[in-house]
C-alpha cells in the first residue's frame, strides 16, 4: 500500500514538468482557413435555405398573378372554392351555392385542376 502511495506522489510531482514540456497547443485556424470555412458556411446556407425559399416565393407570385375568374383554388386555411371575382389584392370565392367569401390573394395556397370541386 505504501508503494502505491509513493508511486502516485511521484507521478503527481512530475505532472507540472510534463505540462511545461508539451507544446503550447494548436494555434487554431489560419486566416485563410477561417475564410474558407466562412465561405463554405455561406454556400451551404445559400443552397439549403435561401435558394429554395426564393424559388417557392417566385412560384407563389406567379400563381397569384395568374388567378382568373372560374379557377378552382384552395386557400392556406384549407377552404376550397371557385373564383367569382378578382380584384387587386382580394378575390371572391364561391365555396357553395350562393355562399361567397372574400379572401386575400396571398392566402391562396394552390390552384386545383378543373372539376376538382365537383368530385369533392
Amino acid at each position: 500500500m505504501k508503494s502505491i502511495k509513493l508511486l502516485i506522489a511521484g507521478l503527481l510531482s512530475l505532472m507540472p514538468a510534463l505540462a511545461m514540456a508539451q507544446d503550447p497547443g494548436a494555434q487554431g485556424m489560419s486566416v485563410m482557413g477561417q475564410i474558407i470555412f466562412f465561405a463554405g458556411f455561406i454556400l451551404i446556407f445559400y443552397f439549403l435555405i435561401w435558394r429554395p425559399q426564393s424559388k417557392r416565393a417566385k412560384e407563389h407570385k406567379a400563381l397569384m398573378s395568374g388567378l382568373n375568374k372560374g379557377d378552382e383554388v384552395v386557400t392556406s386555411g384549407g377552404v376550397a372554392g371557385r373564383i367569382t371575382k378578382v380584384a387587386d389584392d382580394f378575390i371572391v370565392l364561391e365555396v357553395s351555392d350562393n355562399v361567397e367569401i372574400k379572401v386575400q390573394k396571398v392566402a391562396v395556397a394552390a390552384a386545383l385542376p378543373k372539376g376538382t370541386l365537383k368530385d369533392i
